[in-house]
């Protein structure tokens, strides 16, 4: 069999259409399927990211989608981040992915709980179902509202100990960590609008009837990788490894499952589906959040990001705010503390693409209105703009 291979521009061609930049959704959650899932660390990034690939963007609609009609679920997931999944997908991703962080993290818990010499396994379980039990009375509850009802939740932990570092949190935000990621409780509605990053907290099966399914792990991961062929592939075994973050056996053995050949990227060893037959993309721009979906797809980032990395990324690797032209990013955005949406270009796409991108900044500083969005990872490019 001949080797399939891939050019930048088919690359590209892809993106366009199958993240819906360039053939916009009519919902959020039609926009979280075709990412397979939204990244959420920053709340407001989850709505811009929507917002950009929908026909008739709407906060009101997107919220919907997530607090009333629960289309879409908060999770810590893929590389322990927070992404907002479609409901469908939850118990792939759990089994996938979040099994794993959970035990990871209630390793680290027990860890932080002997060293300030607050209790052990059978404390902890007893505080996880005290703290489940006043959840489910009260249907839905701030982290300090379930403090009051379960007062070892105000335990005090000590971290980074004898540093300049040195914290001492409550018992609670790694309790309530854990028992998200164990799949008992579900991140809700926010205290006040939709950048809020303070969330209620609820019980899964008020989210969830019946809770979250069981999935074998490895047909799980098999399912995993082969969604994030079908929206970001081709692409290479070190992307799918870094995205899932998932170890390199559990990569390839989830390949092998679902049968992904062999590509060729511009003479980089790559991965595709069997059925991948392409798709083309009339000319299109968008304007995308820090921390987009896209933006954060793959760990080899140069056929679409190219040397603007420096500008547009902080020291860790989170992306800012990005402007994009046909399947490339070819600047970055902020908002100002007056609202106005301000963009620089760090290469020559034309006057005709220039132009669709100031037009694109002016329709999304009128749909933001009052609210001020501040990237939760600030970026060199992002600081000098609203400076």
């Amino acid at each position: 069999m001949t080797m399939r291979r891939f050019t930048v521009a088919e690359r590209r061609a892809r993106l366009g259409v199958r993240h819906r930049l360039a053939a916009r959704a009519e919902t959020a959650p039609e926009v979280a399927r075709s990412l397979v899932a939204l990244h959420g660390t920053d709340p407001a990034s989850v709505y811009l990211a929507a917002a950009a690939r929908m026909r008739s963007p709407d906060v009101a609609a997107i919220e919907g989608a997530m607090y009333c009609d629960r289309l879409l679920v908060r999770m810590l997931c893929m590389r322990r981040t927070v992404f907002t999944v479609p409901a469908e997908l939850v118990p792939v991703v759990q089994a996938a992915c979040t099994n794993d962080v959970a035990r990871l993290e209630r390793r680290r818990t027990l860890l932080f709980l002997e060293q300030a010499g607050v209790g052990g396994e059978a404390w902890l379980r007893e505080v996880e179902d005290a703290t489940v039990s006043a959840l489910r009375k009260r249907g839905a509850a701030f982290a300090a509202e379930l403090s009051a009802d379960e007062p070892r939740l105000r335990e005090r932990l000590v971290l980074a100990h004898g540093t300049k570092n040195e914290s001492w949190p409550a018992v609670a935000s790694r309790v309530l960590l854990g028992l998200a990621a164990e799949g008992r409780i579900v991140r809700g509605r926010p205290r006040g609008s939709w950048i809020s990053s303070q969330f209620r907290w609820s019980p899964m099966e008020s989210w969830l009837p019946g809770g979250i399914p069981d999935v074998p792990a490895e047909e799980a991961r098999a399912e995993l990788v082969r969604r994030w062929l079908t929206a970001y592939g081709p692409g290479t075994v070190a992307d799918l490894k870094w995205w899932t973050g998932l170890n390199l056996t559990q990569v390839r053995k989830a390949l092998a499952r679902i049968g992904a050949e062999e590509a060729d990227l511009d003479g980089t060893p790559g991965v595709v589906l069997a059925e991948d037959t392409g798709a083309q993309a009339d000319p299109w721009v968008a304007l995308l959040p820090g921390l987009d979906p896209t933006v954060m797809g793959w760990k080899d980032r140069e056929w679409y990001l190219g040397g603007h990395g420096t500008a547009l990324f902080d020291r860790t690797g989170n992306a800012g705010p990005t402007v994009w032209a046909d399947g490339r990013i070819v600047g970055g955005w902020a908002q100002r503390p007056d609202g106005e949406v301000v963009h620089r270009l760090l290469e020559d796409i034309g006057a005709e693409a220039s132009a669709a991108v100031t037009a694109e900044a002016a329709r999304l500083g009128e749909w933001l209105g009052p609210v001020r969005v501040t990237p939760r990872f600030r970026t060199p490019l992002e600081r000098e703009l609203v400076a």
